[in-house]
């Protein structure tokens, strides 16, 4: 009788061991699913030097501590906890010296990029002229940078930064979404 209890016990045991055969397989890591809001732009109204159309879902502040620069702003993606940092000077025979600060400001994020895109900008009905440069990389603090001018009197700069620890691989439907913001603010851009 007791070989026989230990006989049935032996066999269940076998019973759920060999039961249990599915092996744990871990999940990946997961990210907050990023509602996008639609593409809706208003048109600046300031009295800048300067006007364009942005998103809707977006806010202008004004630039404080600018050194007396009036025409400093920043367009504000508070949804997604970013902001384009615009700065405005007058051209006065120093044009090359703005855009090769704007270049030098693009080309710091070398260590981190593993990739910049440039990409003229030319309207000559409206005399806006510049260039787009894209930076791609994980860990880079600005991905998406531009200068705009005239050539003669006119001089602004735009770079896109989060308020969050760079991850460009998470961030990247949220940099892509206002890639196109930012590419219809520039074709919507004027000089008053």
């Amino acid at each position: 009788m007791k070989n026989h209890f230990l006989i049935v016990i032996l066999f269940l045991a076998t019973l759920f061991a060999s039961s249990c055969s599915e092996t744990h397989i871990p999940k990946p890591r997961g990210f907050f699913r990023i509602a996008l809001p639609p593409k809706e732009y208003q048109k600046l109204t300031d009295t800048l030097p300067y006007f364009f159309e942005y998103p809707a879902y977006a806010t202008i502040s004004y630039e404080l501590n600018t050194s007396g620069e009036p025409a400093w702003i920043n367009v504000e993606f508070p949804q997604f906890s970013g902001s384009l940092h615009i700065s405005y000077k007058q051209v006065n025979n120093d044009l090359e010296v703005f855009t090769e600060d704007a270049r030098t400001l693009v080309f710091k994020h070398i260590p981190k990029a593993s990739a910049i895109y440039d990409s003229l900008i030319i309207n000559p009905e409206k005399r806006v002229y510049g260039m787009m440069y894209q930076i791609e990389g994980k860990g880079t603090a600005s991905p998406v940078q531009f200068y705009l001018t005239d050539s003669t009197s006119h001089f602004l700069r735009a770079a896109l930064y989060f308020n969050v620890r760079p991850n460009n691989d998470s961030l990247s439907p949220v940099i892509d979404f206002l890639k196109a913001d930012l590419r219809h603010m520039v074709e919507t851009f004027e000089w008053r």
